[in-house]
């Protein structure tokens, strides 16, 4: 069995630009794919050594629903099967994310685990500008695509897209400027 275990594994590239992450995430998504039936590494143990199971948490509709946060933006994810729509805030996410990057960094989840075009996905966003209601959405597609299917989890995690990005602006101080930025200051 360890001799399985070392066949499976693989090295981590580092990814640099997004074009690293497609071949990247390629690799990985041929790995989710070929995994269908659960194994003794698929389960989690708690601590009384009782294998925990991930189980798919959907609504009434048979939608998987998550929320998403980044730094001040807060995005309520709705996710069912379909042919592939994104409609932010009730609009098409061409719409709405009008920059390319944006719609790039809201569709990483589907290229990671290779179900691009296969998902319908509903999102109401509030707070923050574009770039953080993207990642809102970005971090609540992960969540709501975990919620479907739990076996995609660890490829998700892999690349990060599970954890929420902490980051948020620093408070403005007292006495300055901005949060760091001090008076101008002249020798003579």
């Amino acid at each position: 069995m360890a001799d399985k275990k070392e066949t499976e594994t693989k090295e981590v590239k580092e990814v640099k630009d997004l074009k690293d992450l497609g071949e990247a995430v390629k690799s990985e998504a041929l790995v989710v794919e070929e995994k269908t039936e659960t194994t003794e590494d698929d389960v989690e143990v708690s601590s009384e050594n009782a294998p925990l199971k991930r189980v798919q948490k959907l609504d009434a509709q048979g939608r998987a629903y998550a929320t998403g946060r980044r730094k001040d933006a807060v995005a309520r994810v709705w996710l069912k099967p379909g042919s592939g729509r994104v409609i932010v805030n009730g609009r098409d996410q061409e719409i709405y994310f009008a920059r390319h990057t944006h719609r790039l960094i809201l569709n990483q989840p589907f290229l990671i685990v290779n179900r691009v075009g296969s998902f319908d996905i509903m999102a109401t966003v509030k707070g923050g500008g574009l770039s953080g209601q993207a990642g809102a959405v970005r971090h609540g597609i992960s969540r709501a695509l975990q919620n479907f299917e739990p076996e995609l989890r660890p490829a998700l995690k892999k690349a990060g897209m599970i954890t929420r990005d902490a980051r948020i602006v620093e408070r403005k101080k007292v006495g300055k400027h901005k949060a760091r930025r001090t008076k101008q200051w002249a020798k003579r």
